[in-house]
């Protein structure tokens, strides 16, 4: 499960393409108009996933579930670039010829929450350094056994713990890397119940949702749709207690 989560391409092909798909799925809106939805819902606060389904008058349908993989990509990927001074009518970037150098490190957050940019280029950084995501692995592995353990012991499908899982990694590596070491162990304690604290920060519960959001498209292996209710419960859970759990 964490193999696929992590190779989902969110990827805007351009706006033909993208029409073609919406078309094909029974989306009477055109990327112009879809593009000034997710403008608006950023500047609401809200997700990717809170803002996609609404597209669709109806349930979408697709032709085979490649298409709807790839119709869920560039919709993702028109996301992410709707929260900069992106336009539909800009050209595509020139392919390098060059291999693209690895992207840096994020920046520290000391004192800061971290903003919806600065997960961005934590997940950059980990999706393509293979070195650097191996070693937070390792961390993870080691720091949160516990916390894996009592996931794992949960009612929860193959599916659901695996996106879990993974989604515990990905927090607990972006707090290793804002904060320059890793978060404390985490008490399954602290996992019962209502999440506590403050919740924790925005940019990560979206993050989360976001990637919930992704899991539930997978053709392959979709989160069953009993779950989700659940699945967010636990997010938020989670989300809150490696917040705390982190160390300054």
């Amino acid at each position: 499960m964490a193999e696929r989560h992590a190779s989902f391409d969110r990827r805007f092909e351009g706006a033909s393409v993208l029409a073609g798909l919406l078309e094909l799925a029974g989306c009477e809106q055109s990327p112009d108009e879809v593009l000034a939805q997710f403008r608006q819902a950023r500047a609401q606060g809200l997700a990717a996933g809170d803002v996609i389904p609404t597209l669709f008058a109806e349930e979408p349908r697709f032709q085979d579930a490649s298409q709807a993989r790839r119709l869920f990509q560039n919709l993702l990927g028109l996301w992410d670039l709707s929260g900069g001074p992106f336009n539909l009518s800009s050209p595509g970037p020139r392919p390098s010829p060059r291999k693209p150098r690895l992207p840096p490190p994020p920046e520290p957050l000391g004192e800061a929450p971290p903003t919806p940019e600065w997960v961005a280029a934590a997940w950059a950084y980990m999706d393509e350094d293979a070195r650097a995501r191996q070693r937070l692995l390792h961390s993870f592995e080691n720091r949160q056994d516990a916390l894996v353990s009592f996931l794992d012991e949960e009612p929860l499908s193959d599916e659901g713990y695996g996106v879990l899982r993974h989604l515990a990694f990905e927090l607990h590596a972006m707090l290793e890397l804002g904060c320059g070491m890793a978060p404390d162990r985490v008490d399954p304690a602290a996992l019962m119940g209502s999440p506590g604290g403050d919740g924790g920060p925005s940019a990560l519960l979206s993050y989360a949702d976001e990637a919930l959001f992704e899991a539930e498209q997978d053709e392959e292996a979709p989160v069953p749709a009993a779950e989700r209710a659940a699945l967010r419960e636990w997010v938020k859970k989670l989300v809150a207690a490696l917040w705390a759990a982190r160390r300054t």
